[in-house]
Parts: structure tokens; sequence; C-alpha cells
């Protein structure tokens, strides 16, 4: 009892030290406000981020389109981006000189750019022409200030596609494959004095209409003004809907108004988690990164109606929206998992939209990579399954399960298990549902499966495990339905990562048809580039824990609590074995090294919380906070690798928060340690999740005690019932491991169920 009003007690003053140092600093700022979207736009070798202005999972996506983020020159102004990370479609070039310079898209030297979720502004330097720019969801506005009288002109481009003017407005199309578009149509809101297209580098009155490759129409207006504005509205649907999705979000040119609705949408966003305490530095990270989550997948619906490029065709939406564009093999590990607790009616939306998909493909196997052009089968495995299980043991089951299952199961079963193909399965599916496992073949042995990409390869260890994961994720959506003989069956499928365990190294180590271990064979250079005949983007040392569903197996497998945190520290502190050059040269995807451990790469994200599951977590809680600190900062490149559309975003924020989904289908979290002194998440319904650190500090990283809901708590993981209905998780935190605090080997977080 003396216990608790103590801790009572530190907990009110603790809050009021708080307050009276931070508050007012803090007040003054909006969540919106600590967003940085150039975090991360300088890659240590891969694809940046970019800093990207939409509203949040919204159609119309724009970022300044230039060859790298440290360019000094911009390709035009960007109009949509249809993918993430994807060139624009469409280009706007303003322009003032003589009429035979025109081109299809102007590059600009620039400067005093300002870039927020919402908003865009520069200077382009040569003209000195003064840009500012608003979004809305499908539609935004231009706004031009010029320095003199010269005639200005506005060159509108379609990379391969048809632009004409009517007189009032610029409309056409681009094409982004044989039967996907997208639409565009433009009004000025000052007549233009001329207008045409572009031809051999001057602008053609005569003619109205350009088609073909850069296609481009040219407005010409007046010397007498000094601004313009140009709003647009974009669809995948056709002209007539572009129109109308700006005349619904658009009604007049005020940018100011665009602007400020744009910020009250992004501030309802991301004050669905508030934070307190840290630096201004961890709040930036923070925000940028949920930022970064509500990217993609994007809402295609336009007045209640979609194209869908997996059949080709415009649907009716009947009552609920359409999104796509989601890379499942990244998000599936947290971004959705985040959702589930943020964005509960997002989430069920986005797997309900997944569902529509099966049944608009020709064969109906769950997507992995659906985009706005469709799916691109990427990656390997199946893991849309994992999102729907993990959704619904949440609580969000307003879906078709059984669909749901359905879908995933033939894509699991039916689909060439082969990386990067949509193809059925052939001989090597077949070899895995008799063997449990996908033979590899031997350095230089010829490949005979006409699935197999040539570059991606077979991956045969990553598949193995991969599959094994979905596997046990499907008999947990079949034990939830009832079907008690396909449970077990793939119960057993979910322990087929044993058949390539090789106990004398503690490595899962690739088999031939016959199986024999490959040999000889180096668990970080085997495998060709990105180790893709055996592993992917990843070496041996990442896949060593790809166990996701079963650590307690793998601990087991290891030979107990001592060798698997032994394994885990020789991951950690291993050197790369060759020089930078040379090993980033084989593996260029598995940067930000911690020894062999990739920050920058996502089988690798649930790594670091593994001790908690051998009785040592007072390690996780240290190495998270280095991790935090040392890969992910307020600068142009703090971020360790791809940013893929909130795949690694989720990761800190979860982190930052103090838990992490390590087996996402499992309804349970992992505790790490929060940088945040209070946070605060909303659950709907007026259900909160708070996380109160006592004493939370730079120093201060260890978990002294903690107490769930007022009980006093001894494990390092708690369940999604837990908190639910909304719940207080208190931690008293330290400058030294309290090693007792979740130790005993009864506090471990769960794993699979085991076989009968």
């Amino acid at each position: 009892m003396k216990t608790a009003r103590l801790f009572t007690l530190l907990l009110l003053l603790s809050a009021i030290l708080y307050h009276g140092c931070n508050s007012e600093k803090e007040n003054n700022r909006e969540p919106v406000d600590y967003v940085n979207p150039y975090i991360g736009n300088i890659s240590h070798l891969l694809v940046p981020t970019y800093p990207t202005v939409h509203l949040p999972n919204s159609m119309l996506r724009v970022y300044p389109e230039r060859a790298d983020y440290t360019t000094l020159k911009l390709r035009g102004l960007p109009l949509v981006v249809t993918s993430h990370r994807g060139r624009s479609a469409f280009n706007l070039s303003p322009f003032q000189g003589e009429a035979g310079n025109l081109a299809p898209v102007i590059s600009y030297t620039y400067d005093h750019e300002k870039i927020s979720p919402y908003s865009y502004s520069v200077v382009l330097d040569e003209q000195n022409i003064g840009v500012r720019m608003g979004v809305s969801r499908q539609s935004a506005l231009y706004e031009f200030t010029f320095p003199d009288d010269g005639k200005k002109n506005i060159i509108l481009n379609s990379g391969y596609g048809e632009m004409k003017w009517d007189g009032k407005a610029v409309s056409g199309y681009q094409n982004l494959n044989e039967r996907t578009k997208v639409f565009i149509y433009l009004e000025p809101d000052v007549r233009p004095s001329a207008a045409g297209v572009l031809k051999d580098g001057r602008m053609d009155e005569s003619l109205s209409e350009a088609s073909g490759r850069n296609a481009a129409v040219v407005l010409s207006f007046p010397g007498s003004t000094p601004a313009l504005k140009l709003r647009y509205g974009i669809s995948f649907i056709d002209a007539d809907q572009a129109k109308r999705n700006l005349e619904r979000e658009i009604r007049d040119f005020d940018l100011g108004k665009i602007q400020s609705e744009g910020r009250r949408i992004w501030n309802e966003a991301l004050g669905k988690i508030r934070v307190r305490g840290g630096s201004e530095d961890d709040r930036t990270v923070f925000y940028t990164s949920v930022y970064r989550i509500y990217e993609r997948p994007v809402n295609i619906t336009e007045d209640g109606r979609y194209f869908s490029a997996f059949d080709g065709k415009v649907h009716d939406c009947e009552g609920v929206p359409f999104y796509t564009d989601d890379w499942i093999w990244d998000t599936y590990r947290a971004a959705h998992p985040l959702r589930v607790l943020t964005e509960p009616e997002l989430e069920t939306n986005i797997i309900r939209s997944f569902l529509r998909m099966t049944e608009q493909m020709e064969n109906p196997w769950m997507p992995t990579f659906p985009g706005i052009t469709g799916d691109s089968r990427s990656m390997n495995s199946n893991h849309g399954v994992a999102s729907v299980i993990d959704a619904y043991r949440k609580g969000l089951q307003d879906f078709d399960l059984e669909q749901a299952y359905e879908a995933c199961r033939r894509a699991i079963m039916e689909k060439t298990l082969a990386p990067w193909s949509g193809k059925p399965a052939g001989r090597l599916d077949d070899f895995y549902k008799e063997h449990g496992y996908i033979p590899a073949l031997a350095e230089n042995e010829k490949e005979t499966i006409p699935e197999v990409h040539p570059f991606e390869k077979r991956q045969a260890v990553a598949v193995t495990l991969g599959t094994a994961y979905d596997q046990w994720c499907l008999a947990q959506i079949a034990k939830e339905l009832g079907k008690t003989d396909d449970y077990r069956y793939f119960l057993e499928c979910s322990y087929n990562y044993r058949k390539l365990f090789n106990a004398e190294t503690d490595f899962f180590h690739p088999k031939d048809s016959r199986g024999n271990f490959i040999m000889p064979f180096d668990y970080k250079f085997s495998g060709g580039m990105g180790a893709r005949d055996y592993y992917d983007e990843n070496n041996a040392y990442t896949y060593r824990w790809d166990v996701q569903h079963n650590i307690a197996d793998l601990i087991k497998l290891m030979g107990g609590r001592e060798k698997f945190v032994k394994r885990l520290d020789e991951t950690f502190n291993e050197p790369l074995g060759r020089s930078k050059y040379a090993f980033y040269a084989q593996l260029p995807d598995q940067t930000g090294n911690v020894g062999q451990f990739s920050m920058a790469n996502e089988p690798s994200l649930h790594i670091p919380y593994l001790y908690n599951y051998a009785g040592q977590p007072w390690r996780t809680q240290k190495l998270i906070r280095t991790l935090l600190f040392e890969w992910f900062r307020n600068d142009l490149m703090g971020v360790p690798g791809d940013e893929d559309g909130g795949g690694t975003s989720a990761f800190v924020v979860f982190s930052q928060l103090g838990f992490y989904p390590v087996t996402p289908g499992s309804p349970t979290y992992n505790i790490g340690s929060p940088v945040f002194t209070e946070s605060v998440m909303d659950l709907g319904n007026g259900r909160e999740f708070k996380i109160v650190a006592l004493n939370c500090s730079e120093e201060n990283k260890y978990i002294q005690s903690a107490r769930l809901n007022g009980r006093e708590w001894n494990k390092p993981w708690f369940s999604h019932d837990d908190i639910k209905d909304g719940a207080t998780l208190e931690l008293v935190m330290g400058p030294s491991p309290e090693r007792k605090w979740g130790s005993d080997a009864d506090s471990a977080p769960p794993s699979a169920e085991r076989m009968e």
C-alpha cells in the first residue's frame, strides 16, 4: 500500500515539474509543426525518402522531381505522383523568356524551398519566379508571382498521353501502363492571351491538342499579369471526373484556405498520438515518422466510384472506399498493426480493398504489392495473411474472414512461392509441399525452374522461413473459422523452418533437393548479389531470427536462453568481414549496420526485441535506445535505408512510444524503452492508451518497475486485450538495468502453440 502511494506521489511530482519546465515551449507548436519532410532525403545507399506533400492517405501526392536530393535542379513542377517513390505524371513549367526556349519540361535551379505535409514553396532562380502550392485530396492549387512585365508562359506536359486546351481549361491524360491512365483537368484564374501546342520548341497557336510522347500545351499570359493561379483535379477514371473532383474540393483560387484546411487535417491525424517530454529532435523524428505512415495506401475512390487496375474497370464503391499502393512485405510488420490501434476504420477498409482486388484479378490470390497499376507480386512470401489475422484478433472484424482465408490460402498454395512471380505453383512448390523447404542450388548450378526470376533467384531460406510464418497465420485463421483439419495442417507447416536449421552453427542453412546442406558455405557472403540465391537483400545473420511466430522454439533449437542471447550478441558484434565498399557492393540493402544487424531493412526490425524472450529485457531497452539515437535523426541522412511507405517509420513510432508488435497475428506487444515522459494514443470512442515513463531521460532508459492499469507488472509484454478498452502503462525508469524485471521464464512473450 505504501509503495502504491509513493508511486502515485512520484507520478504527480513528475507531472508538475514536467509541465512547469516544458509545457509553454511545447504548447506553442502543433504536431504538424514537428514534421520535417527532408529527414532521410539523402540515403546511405538506397532510394531515400521523398519530401512528399499530401493529405493523409490521399490520392494526390507530389514532391519536387530531381535526380536525387543533393541535386541543384528541379525537373519542372510536379502535379501528381502515382506510386510510392515513382516519377511525376505530368509536369508544369512556368517560363518567362524567348519563345524559342520553350521545352516540354524545363529544368530550374532553385532557392528558398519550403515543404510541409500540406504545402510547397520555392523560388525558381533564373527568372525569379515565386511558387506556392497547397493540396487537397484529389486536387491542388499553384500560385506564381513574376518579377517583371515580360510575357508569362505555362507549359503543361504529359510524359506519354494527350493534352488539349478547350478555351477554358487544359485536360488530358498520361498512360501509366497498357490499361491504366491518370487524367487531369486544370484551370487558370486569368484567361490566357494565347494558347497552343508545343511543337519544335515553339507554341503553335493553330493547334489545341497534342498526343504521344511529351505531349505539351502552352498557355501564354500578358506581361501585365503580376501573379497567376492554377487549380487542377486528377482522376483515374476520366477527365470529366477530374473536373468534378476539382470543383468538389477547390471552389475558388484561395490558396490560404486550402493550406489552412490541409494543416487542420494533418493536425487531426497526427494528434491521434500525443507525446510529452523528450527533446525537440525526438518529437520531430516521431511526428515525421507518423507522417510517413500516412503516405500509403491511398484512397482512389472518386464520388463513389473507383478505377481498378486489377481488372481494368470502373466500379461502384458501395459505400466502402478503395485503397491501393501498399508494399505489404514491408508494411505488415508494423504499419498495419499501428493503424489497427489508431485508425481501425481505415485499416478495416484497407483489408476490404485487398479482398476486392482478389475478386477482380484473374486468379483470386491475396495481393502482395498492390499499386495503382495492379499487383506487382514483388518480394517473397504472402504476408497479407498476417495483416488479416492481426486485425481480426485485435477486434477489427467487419470483413469476410472466410473470403480472406480463401484468398490467402490460395495465394500460398496455388501461386508459386518463387519470388517476384505471379505464376501458378510449379515443381518448386510441389517440392515444398512434400519436403517442407525450398531446395537451393549449389554455386554455379544451372536454374531449371521456369517460375524463378533470373535476378531474384530462389531465395530458398527466406522463402521457407517466410512461408512457415504465413502458414502459421493461416492456421490461426483456420482456427477462428473452426477448420480443425486445416488448422492442424498449417500449424505443422509453420514448423518447417526446422528443416533448414543447422544445429552445428545455429544458422538457417540452405539444403539441396537431396536434403544436404550446401557446402562450403559463408553465412555472410554466400548467395550472390543480395544473397538472393539463399536469403533476400540480407545475409544469414538477419534470417537467423526470421521466425517471428515461434521465438520460444528458436531458443530451444539454439540450446536454451543463455546460448540464444550469445547468438543475438554475435549479430550485433560480428564485423562486416570485408571493407565497406566490398560488403555493400554485394549487400547494398543491408545498410545501417551494427555488426551484422541491419537497421535499414525490414526483416531486422523485430530482432532488438528478442532479448525479451530470453529473460534479459534490459538488453532490449538499451539496444532500442541506442538504435533510435544512432540511426533515426533530424537530418537529411536521418533514415538508414529505404523507407517503404511506413515500413520502417512504424518501427520508429512504436519504439519511441515504448512497445512493438513482434508477431503480427499474435495480439501481443513487446515492451521496449519509451523516449517520452508521457504518450497518449487515441484508440477511438473515448478510449486512450497512456504510457507514463517516470524519470525518463536520455540516461534513464532502463525499466525499474512497472504497473499496468494499476497492477504491478513484471512481464516485458502485454496483450491487446490489456489495452483495447483504454489503459495506462506506468514505468519507473532509471540509469542502470533492473535485471530481475521481466526475467522469469514464465514472463516471456507468447510464441506459437506446440504441435500435438
